[in-house]
């Protein structure tokens, strides 16, 4: 009994739906599951059936790859299950093609593995049957025989199979009944039997209800109102010369190209027999794509096909006569593929970076090429550049492995900038290109590099401790922790003392700071090793050593060697009166501890007793006469010499007392000499004594005694003085002691000359000058001249007037005494 059969087969998928079906070989895996289940539904147990163990699947960071685009599986990795990802529509994702089934493939890496997974959508009964309107209008005219056959529209039911639309209904009625025909494709055709005349006079229109039953277990029904108008005479119908016609259309053919012509044929003449032509049903996928033209049957193109979409339409064409017969016929149009589709590069798997000491042979991306395309036209080719060092490596059809070639070396190249270039075999070749930028990480094998292998740097003493002196810098060629440079002091001992105690460093600048302050006289120059190490692991490092130089600078006075003190007071030199122009009396003795310029010494006279009788030496400190001793030269003579270190900055100096004693009997020198010592301990007791004496009796009264005799003594002594030497001079003897040469301030070398001139005063008594000239060598510049008494310190001021200059050749004219 067929309908026994049926039931059978539909209680049996019933009760198995839900177990699944698998087929393991050759890494390939077959399910089966219902649609529409929930999410999480066990589909079947992967690690099983593939024989992987669970931690396998772990370890190789096992996932589900598909090439459909949309994910309805996904791989609890943990229990090795599928599971439902998202519910699944069997005729949104097969239409009406059977079987219906999903591709997947399970991705596994370290080492890289690829099961094919296949899962096959059975069919429930989820929908019903529908009639493409809700109601229908017929017309028939009334002199219609017994028998007359009128299409019906016909129900679409989404489901396949013992689901899908099996059977028609109508409301009981004396005149009409159905009859259902299979079509040449295997589809059913309803059309409304009439089984009595109709009579318009007694009954015009009629109203039924046709109702479309599926075959599920629980069947599901769609129903369509039929409206029918009974008309007047016309007895033929048109009838089609196909049952079924084909069209076959390029899926780039421009829109407005005729695909098919079809063509009825009535036997009525006049109106009765002309024909109008209209689709009357499309399906979805072809709506707005078609268009028939009314009068020629011909059917046009008027949108863009996709063979990739659909690869074939079908419609349902009626012919009309103007007695309103009408007849039916199928166009089936098949949709031919041309390569319009460019390979789609998709990337399953991709690490944008890699270790530069990864091995070769290390996979970076696995890639998966697609064309939509059929034939030769989806048949792709893929490829990467010779210039760099890496590989494609295919595994399965359309399945390819990026790969190293070589070692890598990140100094070298950080970036690469890898293109794949997929092509297919269509015509005309169409190709597609995906960039992957892959960063090289780095590891630490580069040392730091200092800029120099040995410095040398200078710090001056008397540094502030705490100050930075220097900076060393280090490169290292690696990137991020690896070439982080930290800088160190390599422990060594300098005078005995640990280097730390004298320079420190700032491990991440590399500045060095002195830790102390110097002292060139106690050391002058020292080493230190600065090691830089980098931040990797293992740490590499490098060593440079950096001599350091203390600069002086001016920080000690001269100190007086010669002569020395005996009981806080100079020790007095001997000079007989016998002793010629030029003689040696002493020489002053001193030293600076400082270093070149700083060490250069100048000596001068600041207070003597008699300026004309002694000079000192400006360099080397050699105090000589500079006239003949006379009667009238004080025995005791005190000179104040200051010794100074002129090219210091600061300069320092110091100043020593020399006391010379002018005698040829050297019993009467020793006793003067004694003489000398008590004054100057008188000096010192008197000095005191005043200084108390001022504080208690009082400051100001003093004051103005020693002003009010200070300035009686000034008047008497310059009127003596200008008496002295407003007399007529005697002639002028020259003599020419040495002398050390001399720069002025012109930059020419001067000449000095001096002469002694004997002034006479009224009295008859002469009084000695000394006159000492220095001539530049300048002939436009006027020489300087001075005048020096012998006895009290005075200078004589004289006036030069040129008066040839070219010849050199000069006036004098005392102007003033005092």
């Amino acid at each position: 009994n067929p309908g026994s059969g049926i039931c059978v087969t539909s209680q049996v998928l019933i009760l198995i739906y839900l177990m699944l079906i698998v087929f393991s070989f050759a890494s390939q895996v077959r399910y089966s599951v219902p649609e529409e289940m929930v999410r999480g539904t066990l589909v079947g147990n992967i690690a099983k059936d593939l024989g992987v163990d669970s931690q396998r699947l772990k370890t190789g960071r096992a996932r589900v790859y598909t090439e459909e685009g949309t994910e309805y599986i996904e791989l609890n990795v943990n229990k090795g299950l599928l599971v439902i990802k998202e519910r699944i529509d069997r005729e949104q994702l097969c239409g009406k093609i059977t079987p219906c089934s999903l591709n997947y493939q399970v991705v596994l890496e370290s080492p890289m593995e690829l099961h094919r997974v296949s899962i096959e959508i059975i069919d429930i009964n989820d929908n019903d049957p529908t009639f493409e309107s809700q109601s229908f209008q017929l017309e028939i005219i009334e002199s219609s025989l017994s028998g007359a056959l009128f299409s019906l529209p016909s129900a679409v039911d989404s489901d396949v199979g013992i689901n899908s639309l099996k059977s028609y209904a109508l409301t009981p009625n004396e005149h009409f009944n159905l009859k259902i025909r299979v079509e040449p494709d295997g589809s059913n055709s309803v059309s409304l039997l009439l089984e009595k005349p109709l009579d318009r006079e007694r009954q015009e229109e009629f109203s039924l209800l046709l109702t479309a039953v599926d075959g599920g277990e629980r069947q599901r029904s769609g129903t369509v109102e039929i409206k029918i108008t009974v008309l007047d005479a016309n007895d033929n119908a048109p009838i089609f010369t196909q049952e079924l016609y084909k069209a076959t259309v390029l899926e780039n053919s421009p829109v407005g190209s005729v695909l098919i012509r079809v063509y009825a044929n009535d036997a009525d003449k006049d109106m009765n027999g002309k024909i109008k032509y209209f689709i009357s049903h499309i399906s979805n996928n072809a709506q707005n794509l078609f268009e028939m033209n009314p009068d020629t049957g011909e059917i046009k193109l008027v949108g863009p096909t996709d063979y990739e979409n659909n690869k074939m339409y079908e419609m349902t064409v009626q012919a009309k006569d103007y007695g309103g017969h009408v007849s039916s016929s199928k166009v089936i149009v098949e949709v031919i593929d041309v390569n319009d589709n460019a390979p789609f590069i998709n990337l399953m798997s991709l690490s944008s970076q890699i270790s530069e000491d990864s091995l070769p042979g290390t996979v970076i991306a696995m890639i998966n090429v697609q064309d939509k395309d059929s034939d030769r036209n989806g048949k792709v080719s893929c490829v990467i550049g010779n210039d760099i060092p890496f590989k494609l490596k295919s595994s399965l059809d359309h399945f390819y492995a990026l790969e190293t070639d070589a070692f890598l070396d990140r100094e070298k190249t950080s970036q690469y900038n890898i293109t794949i270039l997929a092509r297919d075999e269509g015509e005309p070749t169409l190709s597609a290109t995906h960039t992957i930028t892959l960063d090289i990480t780095d590891v630490n094998d580069n040392s730091p590099k200092f800029e120099q292998l040995h410095y040398k740097t200078h710090i001056t003493e008397n540094n502030s401790p705490g100050s930075s002196f220097f900076s060393v810098r280090a490169k290292d060629d690696d990137s991020g922790i690896n070439s982080r440079i930290s800088y160190f002091i390599q422990e060594t001992r300098v005078s005995n003392m640990s280097i730390s105690s004298f320079v420190s460093i700032n491990s991440d600048e590399g500045d060095l700071y002195a830790v102390r302050s110097f002292d060139y006289e106690l050391l002058n120059h020292f080493q230190v090793s600065v090691t830089a190490k980098d931040g990797g692991s293992p740490a590499l490092s490098a060593t440079v050593i950096i001599d350091v130089f203390v600069q002086d600078q001016n920080d000690n006075a001269p100190e007086i060697l010669y002569p020395v003190l005996n009981k806080g007071f100079p020790v007095a030199e001997y000079l007989p009166r016998t002793a010629d122009v030029g003689s040696l009396v002493t020489k002053i003795i001193a030293v600076d501890r400082d270093f070149g310029q700083n060490a250069w010494l100048s000596y001068k006279i600041i207070k003597t007793t008699d300026p004309t009788l002694l000079e000192v030496g400006l360099y080397n400190g050699e105090l000589r006469t500079l006239r003949q001793i006379t009667e009238k030269d004080s025995t005791k003579q005190r000179l104040s010499i200051l010794v100074e270190d002129n090219s210091g900055e600061p300069s320092h100096s110091a100043t020593v007392t020399v006391n010379i004693a002018i005698t040829d009997n050297f019993a009467l020198a020793l006793s003067e000499f004694n003489d000398f010592t008590q004054e100057q301990v008188a000096e010192g007791d008197l000095t005191f004594f005043l200084v108390i004496s001022l504080v208690i009796v009082s400051f100001l009264f003093i004051t103005f005694i020693i002003v009010l005799t200070s300035l009686k003594f000034y008047k008497w002594r310059r009127s003596k003085y200008f008496n002295e030497c407003s007399n007529g001079t005697l002639p002028v003897i020259p003599y020419y002691p040495p002398r050390y040469a001399e720069v002025g301030a012109t930059g020419t070398l001067c000449h000095v000359y001096n002469y002694e001139v004997c002034l006479s005063t009224d009295s008859g008594n002469g009084t000695k000058i000394s006159v000492e000239i220095k001539i530049s060598s300048n002939v436009n510049s006027n020489p300087t001249f001075t005048c020096r008494r012998s006895n009290r310190l005075k200078i004589a001021y004289l006036n030069a007037r040129s008066i040839k200059n070219k010849a050199r050749e000069w006036e004098l004219h005392v102007t003033e005494c005092n």
